[in-house]
């Protein structure tokens, strides 16, 4: 499944709210997305409208791919997306590959993951395994549904976001200025 040096996770349960730190912003927005296959009426479209009771659904041979791609180079930190054992059973997503790259031609997995009857929002982190490596950078990025639960052919992925860091774009001040003079010239840039 994962290569060495590579990280691999099981996911179990989840929550129907979806709650991240304050420091990250949705980057999906700015993305181009396609999938390999698709049923009529449950497209891409279903994947990005904020609503669970709508869902993607594939119809084709596994595995099934989502893809997301941006016109510059983005830094990534984190997924969530919602699936519901509950609901779709057999079309619940069990095995993902998660894959970043330049585009079609360089994917490489940077994460595997397996899912153990989930229900609600699962968080998977994109950082490696040494701490410094927090995001990843990269012009794209790819969802791969190796298999489903109950062996399942075709797959239901209900909602998606991608999170990266957000910019700082003002360092805060560690201290306050008090002299006149520094006042004067705290704000100027």
């Amino acid at each position: 499944m994962a290569s060495e040096g590579e990280d691999e996770g099981k996911l179990v349960g989840g929550s129907k709210n979806l709650v991240v730190d304050g420091d990250l912003r949705e980057m999906t927005k700015i993305a181009a997305w396609s999938v390999s296959s698709s049923k009529p009426g449950n497209g891409v479209q279903c994947l990005r409208d904020d609503s669970i009771e709508t869902y993607w659904q594939s119809d084709g041979a596994q595995p099934h791919l989502i893809n997301i791609q941006f016109q510059k180079k983005v830094k990534l930190q984190l997924i969530a997306l919602y699936v519901d054992f509950k609901l779709d059973e057999s079309y619940t997503p069990s095995k993902l590959s998660i894959r970043a790259g330049d585009g079609f031609h360089n994917l490489k997995e940077i994460k595997a993951v397996e899912l153990v009857k989930p229900t609600g929002w699962m968080s998977i982190s994109l950082s490696g395994n040494d701490p410094r490596e927090t995001f990843v950078n990269t012009f794209m990025l790819q969802i791969a549904v190796l298999s489903n639960h109950l062996n399942g052919r075709d797959t239901h992925v209900r909602q998606i976001k991608v999170y990266g860091p957000r910019p700082n774009l003002i360092p805060r001040q560690p201290f306050q200025f008090t002299s006149a003079e520094f006042l004067t010239y705290s704000s100027v840039r």
